[in-house]
Parts: C-alpha cells; structure tokens; sequence
C-alpha cells in the first residue's frame, strides 16, 4: 500500500492540503468550506451550491460554464452539502485530466484551479447580487429535493428518527433546509450569507494526483488572495443523559413498514474505543454476516432488508430495516436479543478476524480512489485527531474480542421509530 502523505501550507486564512500520489490519471482539487449547523441559515446555505454551479462572471450562464468545462477535457464539477456531526460542510469538487498524461501541451491543471476559484469567488451577479431569476429557479429545485424525500420511506424514516432521538441537538438540522424557508429568501439576502460563508466558514483547500507540489503552491498564493477569517470553533460535544428508550409510531399509506432503531455509544472518533466500535458495528449489521443479517432476514424472514450503521461523528448507531407491518414488535424482540448476544461475548474470534479483515479492505479500497482519499484526510480536520492511513488499518488490526465484548455493553437504545400503516399501527 503507497503511504500517502500531506503537505499543508496556509494562505490568508484558507488551509492547503497537498496530496501527491501516481494511482491517478486525473487531479482531484476539492475545497471544504465548514461551519456550525443552524437552523436560522441552513436551507440559505443548502441552496447556495444550486446557484453557485449555475454560473459565474466569465461564464455567465449554465451552458457557457458546462463549454469551459468540456474544453478542459470533459472537467467534471460537482458541489453539495453534507451534515458532519453538529456541523455543515459545502464541497466543491473539480476532477481534471493530468496534463502529463496528453499528448499535447496544456497548463490543465493550473486553468482548472483557476475555473474552481472562479465558481467560489466570482459568481455570477447582476447589481451585486444574485441573479434573481436563477435564485428563483433554484429555490423550486431545491423545494422539490426537499419534499422527494417524502416519497423515499427510508429516507424519511431515517430523517424522523433524528428528529426525535436529537430533538434539542444541533445533529437534528436537516442538512438540505426547510420548505418554509425558501419563501423568504431573496437573491440580495443569499448574496449577504454567501459574503459571511467566505469571510467566516473554514476553508480547506484539498489537491491529490500526481503533482507537482511547488508550483501548485505557487498558484494557490497567486490565485487564492481573498482573506478569510474562520469564526468556527469546534463544536463541544453534547451530553445527553440516558433515559428509558422512547418509541415514536408514525402511520401512513404504505404496504412495507420501517423499523429504524437509534442507540448512542458516546464513542466518536478520537475515542480509544473507536476502533472497537467499528468492528462491533461490523459483527452486529454491518456486513452480510452480522448476526441481524444473519438472524433477523436469513433464519427468521422478518425483514427485507437490515443492517446497522454508525455515526462516528455523533457517536450515534442506527438500525434500518424493512418488515411486514405486523412484524414490528417481534423483529425490535429479535434486534436487541442479537444486542444482547454482543453484549454476552457470544461470537467467537474467526468471526472478530472476519469482521477486521473487512474494514481493513474497505480502508484500502478507499485509498484506491481519489474522493475517497480526500475525504479521509478531512475527516481529520472535522474531529481535530491526525490519524494516518496506516494508523487506521493498525488500530483495527489490535482489536480484540474483549475489546468489542466491552463496547457493545457501553451501546445503548435510545429512540425506537416505526414507519407502518393503520393495520401494523393496531
């Protein structure tokens, strides 16, 4: 495995993360603008990458940006929005072809830093402000995403259970906004929170590929002269007292019900448990043979589907499952008795070795592609603990059976959400 290392430079405020490696064709430049989650300016901030990728001063309309970027050998750009534990992070990602790899002579590399630069820095305005017909447009989009998510049960049974299990914590804004919002947001008001996310939000800068780190050094300093000044701080961790595990029913018109279960662990990712918990949530329902798979679809066919993920910045846990409506109380029986089963030791070492060797594939397949990489290296930044590659495989490989035994028993349920119809409801 190549050993990837980081080369960090800062200029006017914004952090520069050099990541030179020769598995790729192409250069990925990725920059990560982040702050706290809140509500008052969330769904301003979810709309923001709509109109941000529309157009720019140079390129003042969508079909002339979508031309600068087919004339650099078919660019591909895509800016989103995610929800990092209690804060929210904008991406802006451009992947460009390496010039070492063309036949002709080109300063690719330096004309897509300059284009990506040009997309954050220079939108398109029409008396200092946003557009008002673009902004307009990008609202009806963005209220369309938002109510879709009504349609994708387990999007939604997913969204619902945060909003009761974090009902008073930051992790229970919605990332994409709220529908009630987009009325009030005007392109002059956009413009003004757009001004504050330069000014204030930290901004890290990420380029991986082959490389040449001294000139893309040079051009950072040249290109990137707009002073920052992060208002961010690392968010405190939450304490939420434990209580007895609340259960929420929610019925509507749908034939397959949704089971989804929340437990806390209090292990995030600077936790010395934190290695443990991946392969506890990797022996539970992470993989094809975790025991819900295993018990609750394969040997009793109560669920379509089920499986556990984990929340490393939360330190949160959820259980998702698909099940006939009446097969609630049966199925939740049967998740917490595999719950109980972990909390017992009752699995052996062959199947602790399994569940490592997994994570420690799925490292490695990260490594092997380019977003992947960035985003492992920023994962570092969001929790403030510098952890290499190697000291993540190294840290799952030292985990033990006592080790997943220990952290299974600190796991507990905290919100029970069933999404089921009037007949499973009775």
């Amino acid at each position: 495995m190549e050993a990837l290392r980081e080369k960090k430079t800062e200029r006017n405020g914004i952090h520069f993360h050099f990541i030179p490696t020769n598995k790729f064709k192409t250069v990925n430049m990725v920059i990560k603008c982040k702050t706290s989650l809140d509500k008052n300016t969330v769904t301003k901030r979810a709309l923001l990458p709509y109109v941000l990728e529309k157009a720019t001063q140079n390129y003042p309309n969508e079909k002339s940006l979508m031309k600068a970027l087919d004339e650099l050998y078919g660019a591909d750009l895509a800016i989103s929005g995610a929800k990092r534990g209690d804060s929210h992070v904008l991406t802006f990602r451009l992947e460009v072809a390496n010039d070492k790899f063309l036949t002709h002579e080109n300063n690719l590399i330096g004309e897509a830093f300059q284009l990506l630069h040009e997309i954050l820095y220079k939108p398109y305005t029409e008396d200092g402000i946003f557009s008002e017909k673009i902004v307009e447009r990008e609202k009806s989009n963005l209220k369309n995403n938002l109510v879709s998510v009504y349609d994708d049960k387990l999007a939604y049974a997913n969204m619902r259970l945060i909003d009761h299990m974090c009902e008073n914590e930051r992790f229970s804004i919605h990332k994409n906004g709220y529908v009630e919002d987009l009325p009030d947001i005007t392109a002059a008001a956009l413009f003004e929170y757009y001004q504050q996310v330069l000014a204030e939000d930290d901004i890290d800068i990420y380029i991986t590929g082959d490389i040449d780190t001294a000139d893309l050094e040079a051009q950072a300093e040249r290109i990137f002269h707009l002073q920052a000044n992060p208002q961010h701080q690392m968010d405190k961790k939450e304490s939420v007292p434990k209580h007895s595990p609340n259960t929420v029913v929610e019925t509507q018109d749908i034939q397959q019900a949704k089971l989804h279960m929340g437990f806390r662990t209090d292990v995030t990712y600077e936790h010395p448990d934190y290695f443990a918990l991946q392969v506890f949530n990797g022996m539970f329902g992470g993989f094809p043979s975790s025991k819900l798979f295993t018990e609750v679809r394969e040997k009793e066919s109560l669920a379509y589907y089920v499986a556990s993920q984990v929340e490393n910045y939360k330190g949160l846990l959820f259980v998702f499952s698909g099940i006939a409506p009446d097969s609630f109380r049966q199925t939740e029986k049967i998740i917490m008795q595999q719950k109980q089963a972990m909390d017992e030791g009752e699995f052996t070492e062959a199947e602790t070795e399994e569940a490592k060797a997994l994570l420690i594939s799925g490292v490695k397949e990260t490594l092997d592609n380019a977003q992947g990489i960035v985003e492992m290296f920023y994962e570092r930044i969001v929790h403030g603990l510098k952890r290499t590659p190697e000291e993540l495989i190294e840290g799952i490989a030292q985990v033990t059976k006592e080790d997943v035994k220990r952290v299974s028993e600190g796991v507990y349920l905290d919100t029970v959400y069933l999404l089921t119809s009037e007949e499973g409801e009775k």
